[in-house]
């Protein structure tokens, strides 16, 4: 790691572009204080398309869990709160009515 300050910085700032491009990490200074760093950029892979290709990403980096279980012919069944069909659409048009 290297240190530099902004008035040499700035008049061989092409040299630093490419100690950073070769790897390095340049401390920039003011006042013998650093202000900046000048590092190469971290090098990301493309994004992943394929779904099975995300999800698999995501438990690599720890964010998600992948089930155990193949999912087969499980759906998702929604309860719902018990009122009786039409009582959004009802509510809806009495908030609508207040206008």
């Amino acid at each position: 790691m290297k240190a530099v300050g902004v008035k040499q910085l700035k008049a061989r700032l092409s040299e630093y572009l490419r100690m950073t491009k070769a790897g390095e990490t340049v401390l920039v200074t003011e006042r013998d204080e650093v202000i900046a760093e000048l590092r190469p950029p971290r090098r990301q892979p493309p994004p992943a398309t394929a779904i099975d290709d995300v999800l698999d990403d995501l438990a690599s980096a720890g964010l998600i869990t992948r089930s155990t279980q193949a999912k087969e012919r499980w759906t998702w069944r929604v309860p719902g709160l018990g009122l009786q069909p039409g009582t959004a659409a009802a509510i809806l048009d009495d908030l609508r009515e207040d206008r």
